[in-house]
């Protein structure tokens, strides 16, 4: 497996030999570096978590795990990759142009949202003195005297774990450590992403 973490920095557009427009996203993976290693042994499974250099503040426990390292970061994450040691880096030179990968990231939080927004629900009648015109409706029969779990109702809409398969890598920045990365990728802009590729 091959895996990193970045921040997704926008769309924007580049053009392939054919002068075709591609949409793509940015994501600026500055090289990762390697906090924590599980093993067979120990864990009962083969894993390493790695981390995405912000400098930011953290608190004492996590500035404690992540003490041999001597980097500050909240963004940490585990994958199914072997062979790294502590403190060992990846960057963006191992993906490739053409790769398919996956990319996880927090979609964008829209708030408190209505029925006809958040569920797709069809609207009333706009004449005839109809006051039912985005209200959610009937929400269940009189037994069992409750709201049954799970019914689609008002609430919190958008901000959820969000994941996207089958992208391609339309190019890659060495320098800058910047994936191109065809189509669109969840989450705002400066919002934290994972890339992976389960292919060798």
């Amino acid at each position: 497996m091959k895996a990193i973490l970045g921040k997704k920095l926008g769309m924007t557009r580049i053009f392939n030999e054919a002068g075709k427009v591609i949409p793509v996203t940015l994501i600026w993976a500055e090289p990762n570096v390697a906090t924590q290693i599980k093993n067979s042994d120990q864990d009962g499974y083969i894993a390493a978590q790695i981390a995405l250099p912000e400098n930011k503040k953290v608190k004492k426990p996590q500035a404690g795990h992540l003490a041999k390292t001597e980097i500050k970061t909240r963004f940490l994450r585990e994958f199914a990759i072997d062979g790294l040691k502590i403190g060992d880096k990846l960057d963006v030179s191992q993906f490739v142009k053409g790769q398919i990968v996956t990319v996880c990231g927090l979609s964008k939080g829209k708030g408190f949202a209505g029925t006809v927004k958040r569920h797709n629900f069809a609207t009333g009648p706009k004449t005839h003195g109809s006051n039912n015109y985005r209200q959610p409706g009937s929400i269940g029969p009189t037994y069992p005297q409750r709201v049954i779990k799970g019914r689609h109702m008002a609430g919190h809409m958008g901000y959820d774990r969000t994941t996207v398969k089958n992208l391609t890598i339309a190019d890659v920045d060495l320098e800058k450590n910047i994936l191109f990365i065809r189509g669109a990728v969840p989450g705002p802009s400066k919002g934290n992403v994972m890339v992976w590729s389960e292919n060798e």
